[in-house]
């Protein structure tokens, strides 16, 4: 569904100089910078995925998303979505593609949802009949029946959300890109919200390309991720593939019964870091350490009151990614 191959975003901005003068000197010199938002960028989305597109900010996720649904012009590269080239097929693509940026709405802030619903329907040439199957369904899945004729204005956050979605939902898309759908929502309303992406994707074969900074959610939705850093992609692939080619810690929290200070605690091996405070003891532990038989060590020589073991989150393996800087 989605072809993407070299795909560079340069921007040029203007220098000034600070101060008068400088406002004086910019009207009549015209001195440019180049930045390199998005650097070679290749990936491919096919049919009915969810893939999750993660990187830091100024990553270039943003940019990626704005060029694939031709709001930008890519400095080089190819872009294929569904057939159209995204910047000169733009109406065309419109039809098969349905965008949520989470910080901007496309819902006319004194109009009830309602009537928006109805303008979009409209703008997309949606007939009556489909329109009013499609949005009882969306209003009943995201829970909205309630709000439906209240002004966007005065909706919560999480209101807004599930009413964005509804909205770039009512022409039944086959691609469906969100960026940041969840910032600054609860848990509950996130729930609901992942509950609707996984409904929308089983039922009507949707492909969905997301971006978020909260990695434990899109750990449940994506089966792929694509990780950017300065518009190279780091990594692409399965979830679980990242957390078997990265390195993955294991914190392991032992509470004993007695303080103790045996020195062949700190000869393990496979422990990258050890420490002792009074009767607890905390292992960082690498592949290679089975924690049961750490656990089955400490024993014979301590009583164990307690164990805590807490391994890396898809977090945490992310950003050891960044810090080693491994482009696969």
């Amino acid at each position: 569904m989605i072809h993407v191959e070299n795909l560079t975003k340069v921007y040029r901005q203007k220098k000034r100089e600070a101060g008068i003068v400088g406002a004086l000197k910019s009207l009549f010199v015209n001195d440019y910078t180049s930045k390199l938002a998005v650097d070679g960028v290749s990936f491919e989305i096919y049919e009915g995925e969810i893939v999750g597109y993660i990187g830091t900010n100024g990553a270039g996720k943003s940019s990626t998303i704005k060029m694939l649904i031709g709001i930008l012009l890519p400095s080089s590269g190819l872009i294929d979505v569904n057939g159209y080239s995204p910047f000169k097929d733009r109406k065309k693509l419109a039809k098969d593609i349905g965008v949520v940026f989470g910080q901007r709405s496309q819902l006319w802030w004194d109009l009830p949802i309602s009537e928006t619903f109805q303008l979009l329907a409209d703008i997309y040439g949606v007939s009556k009949e489909e329109y009013i199957q499609t949005i009882n369904e969306l209003v009943e899945v995201l829970e909205i029946k309630d709000i439906l004729h209240v002004p966007v204005r005065t909706l919560s956050l999480g209101q807004r959300m599930r009413a964005e979605l509804c909205a770039a939902l009512i022409h039944k898309p086959k691609i469906l890109l969100l960026d940041e759908p969840t910032i600054g929502l609860d848990v509950i309303i996130k729930k609901r919200i992942e509950h609707f992406i996984i409904h929308i994707n089983k039922k009507f074969n949707t492909t969905i390309l997301i971006t978020s900074h909260d990695l434990n959610y899109l750990e449940k939705l994506c089966n792929r991720v694509i990780l950017i850093d300065h518009g190279k992609v780091l990594f692409n692939g399965p979830i679980g593939r990242m957390k078997e080619t990265f390195e993955i810690f294991t914190r392991v929290e032992i509470v004993l019964e007695e303080a103790t200070s045996d020195p062949s605690l700190y000869n393990i091996e496979g422990v990258i870091k050890i420490n002792i405070d009074k009767n607890t003891i905390t292992f960082i532990c690498s592949k290679k350490v089975n924690t049961i038989e750490l656990i089955e060590f400490i024993s014979k020589t301590n009583k164990i009151i307690d164990i805590k073991i807490i391994e890396d989150s898809l977090e945490d393996i992310i950003g050891n990614v960044y810090e080693n800087k491994s482009i696969l």
